[in-house]
């Protein structure tokens, strides 16, 4: 077969190959990576028992819930969830926070001004580089979630030993810091899983939370303006959404009380993840 020649084929079938070809590779190709909540091509929604994948979301409608790689049925199995299955304009508020680079105290100055309690899902070295910022977002009704010790390819653990050292190390730090327990909230670092590390981390207690609305935010040399995050931030707001942003982003901090505040014209109250 290796020397198949194209003369065999008609022209027309070899176009149609190679339509064929480009499409699937465009699809695939654009489930790779961390989904930032770019308008992905609808190329159908993908099972959490498909194998591991990164999360990804198509929009199809605005002011609609954008299609999740799974569905909330299907990631209901798991305890894990990408947004609440409702039409109410509520908004879940979620940052991670691989580290702190000074735009943290904007952003809780803007949390508290507007009454939000957000979710902070946080890496290791960010509670044992600041325990007393730890501490006072904690104090403000902040949530504390668990985004792992080294912020891995989590779906590249295959033991249960593995996958739980990288949440349990992170609890210690949280318990050694707080004098209290973590809650069990989880995040797969740039949103990468798979059907064994929902399973692992449900086994675990752990609830696990993906995303319905997020942007390109965290490179830290080429931040977003202000106008492309409202673009996206604004025109993409759905009921139930779970929103992620980047506590490192200094567009984030800059925009946020301007941001919470055209939320709120638009009708949207803010929930906490407990409430899901």
């Amino acid at each position: 077969m290796k020397n198949l020649r194209l003369k065999f084929f008609p022209v027309s079938k070899i176009h149609l190959m190679i339509l064929v070809l480009f499409a699937a590779a465009f699809c695939t190709g654009s489930l790779l990576g961390k989904t930032t909540g770019q308008l992905l091509p609808d190329c159908g929604s993908v099972s959490a028992s498909s194998g591991n994948t990164s999360w990804g979301l198509s929009f199809q409608e605005k002011g609609k819930r954008p299609i999740g790689n799974a569905s909330i049925e299907e990631l209901e199995k798991y305890n894990a969830y990408y947004a609440a299955n409702t039409e109410e304009k509520i908004i879940y508020l979620t940052f991670d926070c691989g580290y702190e680079n000074g735009n943290m105290p904007k952003i809780l100055e803007a949390l508290k001004k507007h009454q939000v309690s957000a979710a902070f899902f946080v890496v290791g070295n960010f509670i044992s580089d600041h325990p007393d910022l730890l501490r006072k977002m904690i104090q403000a009704g902040h949530t504390i979630g668990n985004h792992t010790m080294t912020h891995p390819d989590m779906s590249s653990i295959s033991s249960m030993q593995g996958f739980q050292k990288e949440l349990q190390d992170v609890e210690e730090l949280y318990q050694s810091a707080t004098g209290s327990s973590m809650q069990k909230y989880y995040r797969p670092p740039r949103g990468i899983y798979s059907p064994a590390n929902l399973s692992m981390a449900k086994e675990l207690g752990y609830k696990t939370f993906f995303w319905s609305l997020a942007y390109v935010d965290w490179y830290q040399d080429k931040q977003p303006t202000k106008e492309e995050a409202f673009e996206k931030l604004l025109g993409r707001i759905h009921p139930g959404a779970i929103v992620l942003l980047h506590s490192t982003s200094s567009t984030n901090a800059d925009i946020l009380d301007e941001l919470l505040t055209q939320w709120e014209a638009m009708g949207y109250s803010f929930g906490s993840l407990q409430d899901l």
